[in-house]
């Protein structure tokens, strides 16, 4: 029996049932987003003091069109239904998964990284990996396992007492928030064609980062913003943030920041941090924070800015011979 919508599949996970009495394995569905995210903020207070997840990250990402939730995920749920761990493989390179810290060192662990790594490797991924703290139980786990590191990330934090100045811009260039259709489609093109100079994947379709944007829960229109140059035709999108205010702290965040390569060095990477921060800071948020790795080179750009590192993210990967 495979692990796909089974309700009682041990040996999908190559778990001793006898060692798990009354536990449950089954596929997750989208009723389930809110035990997903409770297990991940477990896992995040206990391994960094932080939580930086919420019901409505999930949300986003399994309510994507190219995603199957019931085929893409395992959860293992203890005698009481509380999920102890779960694992999601939406494809490609990469995965999501954790385990509470109240269930770590039973295996479940490793499990849910094998069965990862089987449903990559039938899918025809050559790699896949995902992010973890570092020094955590996570990282121990997976390098214990064979997993490699990839890359380095880091998330930032905008210290109380400073504000980014919003720099003059040039001439024809303003900000203002992605309504239009349009608009939101040349959002989604900027942001995507720039991600992927670094990042190794398929360009995700325009539903699928709606979903994860502008159909997010809780999005409101100011979240988008873009920097546009006056055209004689009409404006021309050259920049984009999407940005959010995380329910657990109050801050704001920003998720997804790009420049079109024909208009960097012209300062307005942080013309739009400063607009979003201030927006943001306006509605009460308690902070600025963003995240990025050591892929994109801006590490150096958001320190001086004066913004602060506070915490080390790995992502460890498996090559699937």
């Amino acid at each position: 029996m495979t692990i796909e919508r089974a309700t009682a599949d041990f040996d999908g996970l190559g778990l001793e049932p006898a060692a798990f009495a009354g536990w449950q394995v089954r596929a997750l569905r989208m009723t389930d987003a809110a035990q997903v995210a409770a297990a991940m903020a477990a896992s995040q207070l206990h391994d960094t003091g932080e939580v930086a997840v919420e019901e409505a990250d999930i949300v986003g990402d399994w309510q994507r069109p190219s995603f199957d939730v019931g085929a893409g995920t395992v959860g293992v749920f203890t005698p009481d239904g509380e999920l102890a761990a779960y694992a999601e493989y939406p494809g490609a390179d990469r995965y999501d998964a954790t385990v509470r810290p109240a269930y770590r060192t039973r295996g479940v662990g490793t499990a849910l990284a094998r069965w990862v790594c089987a449903r990559a490797r039938a899918a025809g991924a050559t790699t896949v990996g995902m992010p973890v703290p570092h020094g955590s139980d996570g990282e121990r786990l997976l390098r214990s396992l064979g997993f490699a590191e990839r890359w380095t990330s880091w998330t930032l934090r905008l210290p109380p007492d400073v504000r980014l100045q919003q720099p003059n811009l040039p001439d024809g260039v303003h900000l203002r928030d992605a309504v239009s259709g349009p608009d939101r489609a040349a959002a989604y093109d900027v942001i995507e064609d720039a991600f992927l100079e670094w990042s190794v994947r398929e360009k995700a379709s325009y539903a699928d980062f709606a979903a994860q944007t502008y159909e997010r829960p809780g999005f409101a229109d100011w979240h988008m913003r873009i920097v546009c140059r006056g055209m004689p035709d009409g404006d021309d999108v050259v920049g984009a943030v999407f940005a959010i205010v995380d329910t657990n702290t109050g801050a704001l965040y920003v998720d997804r920041l790009a420049i079109r390569s024909d208009a960097r060095g012209q300062g307005l990477a942080r013309a739009l941090l400063a607009d979003v921060f201030a927006l943001g800071l306006a509605r009460g948020a308690t902070g600025c924070e963003l995240s990025t790795d050591s892929r994109t080179g801006a590490l150096g750009l958001y320190t001086g800015l004066g913004m602060q590192v506070t915490g080390t993210w790995v992502n460890l990967a498996a090559a699937l011979g």
